[in-house]
């Protein structure tokens, strides 16, 4: 009976594969015939208008706004419009297309879309720090549910740019450090955003960016170059976005940046040797804003030349430079562009308007009764809550000092307690920051004012040339009319009363994201000068910090009592502040990004490969600093919670693994304190010798679990080969027979080890 009903299952699925590849191959076919079809009607002119992005509309991103748009739609010179959303701007711009074309072909319309829509989350930053994938997808399914009901069909996310320097503003839209987490949010976005079929009313297309390598610019300086070898590329900086292309995003961006010596954008070998030769990669790919034009002030051309370089490369749309718009008519005179390259460019953008199905219904994104019914409603302010409380990070928490008390006195201290533009953060989308809930209003709200007392004790900030710089790019920052020691004073007399003070201090939402690098990540000064005022008060203090990036919080650490890392967290940051600091909720974020102890270690991170002469403290002549200690103040996976988890019993069932093997290792995890709360147990291998050389450790597992105080829990992971491989020097992916160290703990840090061996045929 065992083997019938094998066979009888073999047989089902043989056939439901079967019509499920006719029915792929004829959905295929209908959309090839289409495609076809129409491309036949068209002149050049208007294949070229459909690789033209212009932006118009709300917001603007880059340095320039295109001009005359709705002519050029009427003229078919438009295949899609950048930064225009809402159901009445939208179907304006389609009206164009559709009744004023000759061949009424409908147009795309994305939106940097990046954590959030109307209901803003947590910066992707703070999210990856919650390791909570399901969440990561719920929040991008959430936000595609909004930008679909005000018209948008694409998005400029997932950013998936691994950075190892905190001084790059962009890392605030990333995942971190870490290749194989950033793989795995890069996928959750991807699902997130996409679902199961683009044609979908609950859904959007998705970007990937910036590709490639975007993260590592040099210096952490915006739009600088990056030069790397191909084995860090491949193992490092590649496999998030390989794991974008395999969870079928619609769409790549290419970088600012050079790699091997060539702009992104016009980097054959990026664009069609890799992305589509080896990823299979079948959508179509956009510039960044303007990055085709910026590739003359790179030095690889003037506009014709880099024009050429860009369609051939594999680049299908321009964003706002409109050099395709321009130049590719007369290239295609000249014999510099084959007529065929301009198809296959065209071809693939139409493509992609037939899988959302906007030929079958051009207006199918703009419905207004969706735009009443799907903005800001509460099961989507309920998620960002969530979001927000499990992407807080507890980095200090000296003799308990949190959770809070309610009987206790607290001095609120700080620019941010009242403030509600600086909760949303950058790149906040279409939200709106007056809705957002302060975290003087949650505190209003839930315990009343009888035990709270505030003062606002500095401004953000007193940089004049930094906060002219910034206003004159919508900073929003107002200052004070006091002096700034008339509001340490205020802060001072006002903490008087106080059992605890909780100083809220970070960056304005400014001060990180896109052209917002910085050569120095401490606070800002005037803010440190209002902590150690308030230090000289003997008080204990809680430091609440809102910012984009990891900072560098050395002083910090060692005189303040508490630290709480809450990022910019969206629309509910208040309430979810609130509940973290009175215990409601407990704190479970882990770091993504390494928090270095002073600018001087950046780069660092975790995975580093050990040198011909390790650290050794005794001996003078090993790699180290004088000045500093070489590991990170905060490592990466580090996070505290408010009761305490003992690990032990570290187990492996075998030492041997062979090829199509397994084994399992195993480690119990106790909860010793006084509160039930989520941990995530982390694993870490180490390829001790490789025929190149390896990491000291990488992240290949990890698993969240919940613990009721004094419950313990055995956590098991099962390892397999292909867990173990690599890109070797001939950038093959392989694993290589040897012994392995395993490492299962609470952060990358503080681990307990075995080890076993991979024995290859």
């Amino acid at each position: 009976m065992k083997i019938q009903f094998t066979i009888r299952n073999f047989l089902f699925l043989l056939f439901y594969f079967l019509v499920f590849k006719t029915e792929c191959q004829v959905s295929q076919s209908k959309m090839d015939l289409f495609i076809e079809g129409l491309m036949k009607k068209m002149t050049l002119e208007e294949k070229i208008g459909q690789l033209n992005l212009p932006s118009i509309g709300f917001d603007i991103t880059g340095p320039l706004l295109s001009k005359d748009v709705e002519s050029k739609i009427q003229k078919g010179l438009v295949g899609g419009v950048f930064n225009t959303y809402t159901v009445n701007a939208v179907k304006k711009l389609q009206d164009l297309a559709i009744t004023k074309t000759r061949l009424k072909i409908p147009l795309l319309f994305g939106f940097d879309v990046i954590h959030g829509h109307r209901t803003i989350f947590p910066i992707p930053l703070g999210l990856s720090c919650s390791w909570n994938l399901s969440l990561i997808e719920k929040t991008a399914n959430a936000a595609a549910l909004e930008a679909n009901a005000e018209g948008l069909c694409w998005t400029f996310s997932p950013m998936v740019d691994i950075s190892r320097d905190p001084r790059w503003g962009r890392v605030s839209e990333g995942a971190g450090e870490d290749p194989f987490l950033g793989s795995m949010v890069a996928n959750a976005y991807v699902q997130g955003y996409q679902g199961s079929q683009l044609d979908s009313n609950s859904t959007i297309m998705a970007c990937v960016k910036h590709f490639a390598l975007y993260g590592a610019a040099e210096s952490g300086r915006d739009y600088n170059t990056v030069d790397m070898s191909l084995v860090k590329m491949y193992n490092d900086y590649l496999p998030p976005y390989k794991a974008a292309i395999e969870a079928g995003v619609g769409t790549v961006m290419t970088a600012f940046n050079e790699i091997n010596g060539i702009p992104a954008s016009g980097n054959k070998w990026l664009l069609m040797d890799l992305l589509r030769n080896q990823w299979k990669f079948n959508g179509f790919v956009v510039t960044d804003y303007t990055a085709i034009n910026e590739m003359v002030a790179h030095g690889y051309g003037n506009e014709k030349t880099v024009c050429t370089k860009a369609l051939k490369a594999g680049v299908e749309m321009d964003m706002v430079g409109e050099l395709y718009l321009k130049h590719l008519a007369q290239l295609v005179k000249e014999k510099k562009i084959k007529h065929s390259e301009i198809n296959r460019a065209c071809k693939l953008i139409l493509e992609a308007k037939y899988k959302l199905g906007l030929f079958s219904d051009p207006y199918k994104f703009i419905r207004s009764e969706k735009e009443k019914t799907e903005i800001r409603t509460a099961d989507k302010l309920a998620l960002s809550l969530e979001a927000a409380i499990e992407s807080m990070v507890l980095l200090k928490n000296k003799n308990q000092i949190l959770p809070l008390k309610k009987d206790q006195k607290i001095a609120f201290i700080g620019p941010f307690v009242k403030d509600k533009r600086n909760l949303i953060g950058n790149w906040s989308g279409a939200g709106d920051f007056k809705l957002a809930i302060s975290v003087w209003e949650a505190l209003e709200q839930n315990i009343g004012l009888q035990n709270i007392v505030y003062a606002k004790g500095c401004n953000v900030l007193e940089d004049e040339k930094l906060i002219k710089k910034l206003n004159e790019h919508d900073g929003q920052i107002i200052l004070e009319k006091h002096s700034p020691e008339a509001l340490i004073l205020e802060a001072i007399e006002t903490s008087k009363s106080a059992d605890v003070i909780v100083a809220m201090l970070g960056e304005t939402f400014g001060m990180s994201g896109e052209a917002a690098s910085r050569s120095d990540i401490r606070l800002p000064e005037n803010q440190i000068n209002l902590l150690k005022a308030l230090k000289k008060t003997g008080k204990p203090i809680v430091l609440l910090l809102m910012n984009g990036r990891p900072l560098c919080l050395e002083w910090e650490d060692e005189h303040m009592e508490g630290i709480l890392e809450t990022w910019f967290a969206g629309s509910q940051a208040g309430e979810a502040i609130y509940k973290v600091l009175y215990g409601e909720a407990i704190p479970s974020g882990k770091i993504t990004m390494s928090f270095p102890r002073n600018i001087g270690q950046i780069p660092i991170y975790y995975n580093v490969k050990n040198t011909g002469r390790p650290l050794d403290l005794n001996q003078k002549y090993t790699s180290k600093y004088l000045d500093v200690e070489n590991d990170a103040l905060y490592p990466f996976g580090y996070g505290l919670s408010y009761t305490e988890f003992k690990y032990k019993n570290l187990q492996i069932d075998k030492k041997q693994l062979h090829l199509k093997d397994s084994l399992i290792v195993s480690i119990e995890v106790e909860n010793t304190g006084p509160f039930d709360a989520t941990e995530t147990v982390q694993l870490y291998i180490q390829d001790k010798i490789g025929s190149i050389t390896r990491p000291v450790k990488e992240l290949k597992g990890f698993k969240k679990i919940y613990l009721k105080k004094g419950e313990t829990k055995q956590v098991k992971f099962t390892i397999r080969e292909p867990m173990l491989r690599f890109y070797n020097e001939s950038l093959k992916f392989k694993s290589e027979s040897g012994e392995f160290q395993i490492f299962i703990g609470k952060n990358s840090r503080d681990l307990e080890n075995t080890y076993f061996h991979l024995i290859l045929p």
